[in-house]
């Protein structure tokens, strides 16, 4: 007889001890986003490139390498809150990020996505925030598709020792080229 216990005694069980100090730790009412754009040390808070109205930061919990989200200084949840000046550095600043993926990660596609309030998938509802993704043919791996797990191969620092410089790049050259 099959019964939900023996179910259980098949199961593998993946840990990831690094979240245990965000799900334990203390929750505050200020704005992750908020918080971490007025912080110095931008390599410790993912940040890798920061413009005059936004910023471009690494997901702390991503679903692929390279996981990046264009930011807004101004606290909104909503585009039309957004002045025109701030929503059109975002745009492009999306451009921008397609292009370094594209290059840095040689990714076969991109995911870009904004989830406005929490019954769209908002996790940080309060402040607008761009998804961008990098994708690659057959990345969806058995981790996903049997475990549901993510299996992200590379650290942070890669990604940010990656990423950060060209940024750097592509927007010098801008300002070099008009």
């Amino acid at each position: 007889m099959n019964n939900q216990n023996d179910n259980n005694m098949d199961k593998h069980y993946l840990y990831s001890p690094w979240r245990l100090d965000y799900i334990l730790g203390e929750k505050t009412d200020e704005c992750i986003f908020c918080r971490c754009q007025n912080l110095d040390n931008d390599k410790e808070n993912l940040i890798v490139y920061r413009a005059k109205n936004c910023y471009v930061m690494l997901n702390r919990y991503p679903y692929n390498n390279g996981h990046l989200m264009i930011i807004p200084y101004q606290h909104s949840a909503s585009i039309t809150d957004l002045d025109d000046k701030i929503w059109l550095e975002m745009c492009s600043l999306l451009k921008d990020t397609e292009q370094i993926l594209t290059r840095v990660y040689n990714c076969d596609g991109i995911n870009i996505g904004i989830n406005l309030g929490c019954a769209a998938g908002a996790g940080i509802a309060e402040h607008i925030h761009i998804h961008i993704v990098p994708r690659w043919n057959g990345d969806s791996n058995f981790m996903s598709v049997i475990g549901g797990e993510r299996v992200i191969p590379e650290s942070f620092e890669n990604a940010y020792n990656k990423l950060a410089p060209e940024f750097a790049n592509l927007i010098k050259n801008k300002e070099i080229n008009g």
